[in-house]
Parts: structure tokens; C-alpha cells; sequence
């Protein structure tokens, strides 16, 4: 998903093996991902999604004109959804091993991760657990 900041900017789905890069998207005040190559294309995430950054992530602290950005010593990160009853507000972040929530409006820029894994959707979940039944009933 993209925020909502980014109704006007072009997206696609994200895809495995994807090599993004956090950016800022012109005429939006919001930043995310675009695809190494394809600077003015968002590539939304679903929740769930994986993704493995090439050096630790840096962000921007809230009073990020005063201080250095901090930096989160993990390089694997899921994407999610807060808040999706507040409409306007940034809804899109990553999720760290340690617990460590960070918005993806807040990512400084140029940092670049790959795409490792989409998440299971509810069908392919169900046909698994079905093809597993059927393989112990049989």
C-alpha cells in the first residue's frame, strides 16, 4: 500500500527481488520507496512484506534539525499499516526485529533494501492447509 500523500504519484505493486531506494517523491510531501531506475514510481508494499537494507537504516528523529539521524543497527524489516482509521496521517512503516517502529515518511533518503518476500495471501494460506489435509487423508 502507499500512503496517502501519494494518490498523485505514480505506483506499481512491489515484487520479489525488487531493488528499491527511500526517496522523496516529487510534489509529495512524503517519502517511500522507489525502484532502483524508476525514480517518479512509488512501489507499494503490502503489510507483511520483507525487506533487507544494505547498511544499517538511518532515520529522522523528530527534532531531526537538531540532532544527527539515528540509526537502527538491524538491516531486516517488515512493512506495516498504523492507524488505518486516521485518514490522514502516515500510515506506512517498518517493523524491526527489535521491536523498533519507524514511518517510512521518516527513512533518509538514498537508503537502499531488497524486496526478500511478499506475504502469504489468505488463499494461497488455504490452499496450502487444504492440500495439506488432503495429503493426510489420502
Amino acid at each position: 500500500m502507499c500512503d496517502y500523500s501519494l494518490d498523485f504519484v505514480a505506483s506499481r505493486p512491489a515484487k520479489v527481488g525488487d531493488k528499491l531506494v527511500s526517496t522523496q517523491f516529487s510534489g509529495s510531501i512524503t517519502r517511500g520507496f522507489a525502484a532502483v531506475g524508476e525514480p517518479g514510481v512509488a512501489v507499494c508494499l503490502l503489510p507483511g512484506t520483507e525487506l533487507a537494507f544494505e547498511k544499517d537504516v538511518e532515520y529522522e528523529s523528530r527534532l531531526h534539525l537538531f540532532h544527527q539521524s539515528p540509526k537502527i543497527v538491524e538491516r531486516v524489516a517488515q512493512f506495516r499499516r498504523l492507524n488505518p482509521n486516521q485518514p490522514h496521517s502516515h500510515h506506512d512503516a517498518l517493523e524491526f526485529p527489535g521491536g523498533q517502529i519507524v514511518l517510512l515518511t521518516r527513512l533518509c533518503k538514498g537508503q537502499r533494501a531488497t524486496m526478500l518476500q511478499l506475504p502469504a495471501s489468505p488463499r494461497a494460506t488455504n490452499e496450502a492447509a487444504e492440500q495439506k489435509h488432503a495429503w493426510l487423508v489420502a
